[in-house]
């Protein structure tokens, strides 16, 4: 138990049907880092270190992130991303780590539910913080807000499906027929937007390396145009995708 291979790890941490979670497992997750996890995992289980110490450094990665994106510049950009990639690689190691261990909990559960949250938002308040330039307060740095904002309630909406249920005495799994609209259009309205994968923008990984590329436009052109167009872009879907979320949530059998 005290030495065990990565191979080991690997079986123990990474059940079946674990990278095809529907709504659970990220992209990055199936295409490589769930390839990389278990050598660190691996470490973790040899020094012994447990699940949720694991989860709250996720969580320092996470906001920390956000904290050096607001101080603009292309280096920045590129380091707050690659906090990112750690932050993600910890997500996937906290969790091989209970399973390996048998040491799950529902305290573990909350922790990495709270990490996400604080780490999208941190990135968001930093983007603004960034878009608006020289440390100031301003329209921008309000902008990087409505998307922090706006990430918590979508997040707070589909979290709170789970909540509402455990509370009527239901079961908490959804099937993929209850999460469809009752009204045709309004679920041709989710199939599209899912198909567009615009809530991709303001997901941790993907605005990471959005805000590199804003930043060497940035660099090309002189100014933080980049930067203030993906802001604003952050903001727009983050409110729009919140009011969606909520009409979806309500308008399907979720809650029933």
């Amino acid at each position: 138990m005290s030495k065990p291979s990565v191979a080991e790890v690997r079986a123990g941490g990474q059940p079946a049907g674990i990278k095809e979670r529907t709504n659970e497992e990220h992209w990055a997750g199936r295409l490589y880092m769930r390839d990389l996890s278990p050598y660190v995992s691996t470490v973790f289980v040899r020094l012994g270190v447990p699940p949720n110490p694991i989860t709250y450094l996720m969580m320092a990665f996470g906001v920390l992130a956000g904290v050096v994106v607001a101080f603009g510049g292309p280096w920045t950009a590129l380091v707050a991303a690659l906090m990112i990639q750690i932050y993600l690689l910890l997500d996937c190691s906290d969790g091989e780590v209970a399973r390996y261990t048998g040491r799950t909990s529902v305290t573990g559960i909350y922790l990495d539910r709270i990490g996400h949250y604080v780490s999208e938002i941190a990135l968001l308040i930093g983007l603004g913080v960034r878009a608006q330039g020289d440390g100031e307060a301003g329209g921008w740095v309000i902008l990087g807000m409505i998307g922090a904002i706006g990430v918590a309630l979508i997040k707070a909406e589909t979290d709170n499906v789970v909540v509402a249920r455990a509370k009527a005495g239901l079961p908490e799994k959804v099937t993929d027929e209850a999460m469809r609209p009752r009204s045709s259009g309004l679920s041709l309205a989710r199939r599209l937007a899912s198909a567009l994968m615009v809530h991709r923008l303001i997901q941790a990984v993907e605005l990471s390396l959005l805000i590199v590329v804003a930043a060497v436009v940035d660099v090309v052109l002189g100014d933080l145009t980049a930067t203030r167009v993906l802001v604003a872009a952050c903001a727009a879907v983050a409110a729009l995708m919140s009011v969606a979320h909520f009409v979806s949530v309500v308008a399907s059998r979720r809650l029933e």
